[in-house]
């Protein structure tokens, strides 16, 4: 176990943490402010986990949400189990093959987000009672108004907004990817399992693109008609 960890770890990994721990906070404090029912703070932490593996991936996301806890905002602190969750798992599924191609990064996303749903929820209940600063909030409260217990709301907004945020979250971290040139890349730990299939790259930049604007579209759709807009 302790020589798979380790397998993760090379100077490049240790180059890229702190970069991937920025963009997290960046992108999640921007999205914190707005409101916005979505997190994209774990966009730094799949990037590490496909690149360098899931423990790797782990380290980044515990480290990001203790950082933005102590640093910036104290209410970001509790969720580190999820954020740690999440690169492990995203770095699991990349080693089983699947961040080769554009849909089996959407199955990337939608398992990343059923494990940040289940490990979510008992801090949202226990911690906040169901109402935290996320944008999402106000589809819980609304649901809370409509009679459904705290329980019932909060799983279901989880299940309303993980998926698209999750898998959101593996898109873009899959562009960045298919951007990045091939000589940068090939120095990771894992950089096979950057490899695509089943088309170029480029061609794979550009579908993942145009899913990431799809979902974005969905997201609103269905905001709004849970609102009321």
């Amino acid at each position: 176990m302790l020589e798979k960890i380790k397998n993760n770890f090379n100077t490049q990994t240790w180059v890229l943490i702190p970069i991937a721990i920025a963009i997290n906070i960046a992108i999640g404090q921007i999205v914190l402010l707005l409101k916005l029912p979505v997190f994209l703070d774990s966009i730094g932490t799949v990037l590490v986990a496909v690149l360098c593996g899931p423990w790797a991936g782990a380290l980044t996301g515990m480290l990001s949400n203790i950082i933005w806890g102590i640093a910036i905002d104290p209410g970001a602190l509790p969720w580190w189990p999820v954020a740690a969750m999440i690169g492990y798992m995203a770095g699991r599924m990349a080693q089983w093959g699947f961040f080769k191609s554009w849909w089996k990064v959407v199955v990337t996303g939608f398992v990343v987000a059923l494990t940040a749903a289940i490990v979510s929820t008992p801090i949202a209940v226990y911690l906040f009672g169901g109402i935290t600063a996320s944008g999402s909030s106000f589809i819980t409260a609304y649901l809370l108004q409509t009679g459904q217990g705290i329980w019932s709301a909060v799983v279901s907004t989880s299940f309303l907004t993980e998926p698209v945020d999750k898998i959101t979250t593996a898109m873009l971290a899959f562009a960045i990817i298919q951007g990045l040139p091939k000589r940068t890349i090939g120095g990771y730990p894992k950089a096979e399992q950057a490899a695509v299939e089943g088309g170029t790259s480029q061609n794979q930049l550009y579908i993942a693109v145009g899913v990431v604007v799809v979902l974005v579209l969905f997201a609103a759709f269905m905001l709004r008609n849970i609102l009321g807009g």
